[in-house]
């Protein structure tokens, strides 16, 4: 397997919680790199039918079989589970005993703050960044790394990414939806998470999403909630200062995979990206997704932000670290323009100690005056 940079976080949470809980998408790789970080413990899949029933009906029994720990993969699918656990830890608190891994925040965490507060660590493992796989893996262009996404399995397995995007599709709004929510209509569902996938880096409106879709206001927030507990999509707030003016109120919608969101869009081949109309809202998903991945795999609470006041005024991501507050400009062209730093400029007049940064889809890095400039290959720069 890849080097995964959450592993450091992994191994800090299971030396200090007697239960670890790693969430993520399906397909992130949870299973993988639990199984690689803790080899010698015992490996239960609780989507197993006869294994679940075990533990669903006679739970004791079942920890009484895994005393020294296990890794409990999809662990949402026996809630009960939880509260025996608090038990066994309760009695033998020894730290990285049991390390459970779920695809859906709803039926683990709900749990886990129920059954196991301050007695588990949680870590959120999403796809690939582009640092772990550039070494054995770097994309030719940035067309081909947005349209090939960062999933595991486009990766190892070597299956082409439009059949495993879409084979991922059918399999998550068959699984893992009739779970989390009664969609009578699955085909209107589709429809939904097309839509959305529509609206990657704008702005939320969802009764336009609502009303695009045929579904009241009330579907359109249920099912979107539906989709961030999946960890495919993710909400980024305004940013909360006001510097003496009204600002944007609403979030920004981004799906968390921009191979996901090219499957979704019906983009067939990743030269298609070089003109297509959302190639500036693909390229701003990847870069956003990979400020969150790297917050998520370090352990932290994601501190991100967009800013745009009622003028139409706006800077892409914002961002709070050590050293101050970060403002990054993103843009997909390949030549540096000189509009592209208004943004930027005005919001220093604004924020006159925060660092500016502009991302880009060209080829080369440079230093300015008041803003640095960086490929989109060195990435990695900016969010360190």
């Amino acid at each position: 397997m890849l080097p995964r940079n959450a592993t450091p976080t992994l191994q800090k949470l299971a030396s200090w919680y007697p239960v670890v809980i790693v969430t993520g998408p399906r397909q992130s790789g949870k299973t993988t790199l639990c199984r690689a970080v803790f080899p010698d413990k015992p490996y239960v899949s609780l989507e197993d039918p006869d294994l679940r029933e075990f533990a669903a009906t006679d739970p004791r029994a079942f920890l009484r079989q895994h005393t020294e720990g296990a890794i409990l993969d999809e662990a949402q699918r026996v809630p009960e589970l939880l509260s025996y656990l608090q038990s066994a830890v309760d009695a033998d608190p020894r730290p990285g005993r049991y390390i459970l891994t779920g695809s859906q925040q709803f039926g683990l965490l709900s749990g886990v703050s129920q059954s196991l507060a301050g007695r588990a660590g949680a870590l959120t493992l999403l796809p690939f960044t582009l640092s772990e796989v550039a070494a054995q893996y770097p994309p030719a262009t940035i067309e081909s790394l947005l349209w090939t996404g960062l999933y595991p399995p486009v990766y190892d397995r070597g299956i082409p990414p439009d059949v495993w995007y879409r084979d991922y599709t059918l399999t998550y709004i068959e699984r893992d939806v009739r779970q989390l929510v009664n969609v009578r209509d699955l085909g209107l569902f589709q429809r939904f998470v097309r839509m959305s996938a529509a609206r990657t880096g704008q702005v939320l409106n969802l009764s336009s999403l609502a009303a695009d879709c045929g579904i009241t206001h009330n579907t359109a927030r249920a099912w979107l909630t539906v989709l961030q507990a999946s960890h495919l999509v993710t909400l980024l707030p305004p940013y909360h200062r006001n510097f003496g003016k009204r600002l944007t109120k609403a979030p920004k919608l981004y799906f968390l995979d921009s191979g996901l969101a090219c499957y979704l869009l019906g983009i067939t081949r990743a030269e298609a990206l070089v003109t297509h109309a959302m190639r500036g809202a693909l390229f701003e998903t990847w870069v956003v997704s990979e400020f969150l991945k790297a917050a998520h795999n370090a352990g932290t609470t994601p501190a991100l932000w967009f800013w745009r006041d009622s003028a139409g005024h706006e800077v892409d991501l914002l961002t709070e670290q050590a050293g101050g507050l970060k403002a990054i400009e993103i843009k997909a062209g390949m030549t540096l323009a000189a509009d592209w730093f208004d943004g930027l400029e005005r919001f220093g007049r604004l924020a006159p100690d925060s660092h500016r940064l502009l991302i880009y889809a060209g080829d080369s890095s440079q230093s300015r005056t008041h803003c640095r400039v960086l490929d989109w290959r060195h990435i990695t720069d900016a969010i360190g």
